[in-house]
């Protein structure tokens, strides 16, 4: 179960990096993912308030009215795998 969840989270963490590296989002949402990349990578704690904090950030960064369709789809799908990832972890 935990390796399970460890690896959902690396898959997450590594499409947030991607987000951050593309320049056709603009630079705050580069820099948002960058941010909810850091706050999932905090091994100091608990995987659930790691999660819901990062979902809070991308959730703000969904909102934006400057993100491109792509990105804010993006978005979306990160935080589903997270929600989901936190019904796991919640267990």
């Amino acid at each position: 179960m935990e390796y399970d969840a460890k690896t959902k989270l690396n898959q997450v963490i590594d499409v947030l990096d991607q987000l951050s590296e593309d320049t056709s989002v603009p630079r705050n949402i580069r820099r948002g993912a960058t941010e909810a990349k850091a706050r999932l990578s905090q091994e100091g704690d608990a995987m659930d308030v790691r999660v819901a904090s990062a979902i809070g950030k991308l959730d703000d960064l969904a909102n934006d009215p400057n993100i491109p369709m792509h990105g804010r789809t993006v978005i979306y799908r990160i935080i589903s795998e997270l929600e989901n990832l936190l019904r796991t972890v919640s267990k």
